[in-house]
């Protein structure tokens, strides 16, 4: 027998991410300048990024077991997806930052360092960070608002209606 083990995971992914995004985008280093704000993004990202993979996995599972609107889990799916890998990015990012000295020092081959270095310095550029940290805020936002409809209806959220209207998704 199946269990949807989706809902336990899902929430604290969630949850965890858009602080990261809402911290990534306003600026508090300016507001808290004594706070490590380096640190407690990456504590962020990386349980939200590890938590929302577990949450795509077992969506899979939920999906099979909810018998919901086929357009509307589609694009609940598509957009959790689209987040998911977004912040992933940032995630690969922030590793590369970290661990740039020491994974040069075992790759041998130049063109490969300068990818790494490239990538690196492309996905911690902090504008591209923040508007990354953005899309992927809304993403995340549509994923648990279409998901919250798969549960409880349209009479749940107040802009439930206007965001499926949006998208095109009939009920």
């Amino acid at each position: 027998m199946q269990y949807n083990l989706h809902p336990i995971f899902v929430h604290f992914p969630i949850a965890l991410l858009f602080v990261y995004s809402i911290i990534k985008i306003l600026p508090f280093q300016k507001w808290f300048p004594k706070v490590s704000w380096k640190h407690i993004e990456r504590a962020l990202l990386v349980v939200g990024v590890g938590g929302a993979f577990l949450a795509l996995a077992t969506g899979d599972t939920a999906e099979r077991l909810a018998h919901a609107n086929r357009q509307l889990v589609n694009a609940h799916s598509t957009f959790a997806g689209v987040a998911t890998w977004l912040y992933g990015a940032l995630l690969l990012g922030e590793i590369l930052s970290v661990y740039n000295p020491k994974i040069f020092l075992k790759i041998t081959s130049a063109s490969l360092q300068k990818v790494l270095s490239a990538l690196e310095r492309f996905l911690t550029r902090p504008l591209f960070s923040r508007v990354i940290a953005f899309v992927a805020l809304v993403a995340i936002s549509i994923t648990g608002l279409l998901g919250g409809v798969i549960v409880y209806g349209t009479t749940a959220d107040p802009i439930a209606g206007f965001v499926l209207n949006i998208l095109g998704i009939t009920l």
